[in-house]
């Protein structure tokens, strides 16, 4: 398989992604668009990794490390998200920065 192919599925998912983080309000909204980012970078990772055929698979072990760091960001963030919640009453990032 060419490598054009997960690269350019990388790339709209991490458009889509880039796109969920600058134009929603939501809190959560914004959290969902950084994974998928961060679902893009990991696909690239595989990717290069298949298409150089490293013996060590480099690019598999650094995504393993990468959903791990998804997996804490996700606690975190949701934990500010519902500290945010109980400040203000809202989750609109918009209307909490006007409130703080």
């Amino acid at each position: 398989m060419p490598l054009v192919y997960p690269l350019l599925l990388s790339s709209a998912l991490f458009g889509i992604g880039l796109y969920g983080v600058l134009a929603r309000r939501n809190a959560v909204l914004m959290l969902l668009g950084v994974e998928i980012m961060l679902n893009a970078a990991n696909l690239n990772l595989v990717a290069f990794d298949a298409w150089f055929a490293d013996k060590l698979h480099t690019g598999q072990v650094l995504t393993l490390f990468t959903i791990a760091l998804a997996a804490a960001e996700i606690g975190l963030g949701l934990a500010i998200v519902l500290a945010l919640f109980r400040a203000t009453k809202t989750i609109d990032v918009d209307v909490a920065g006007r409130d703080v």
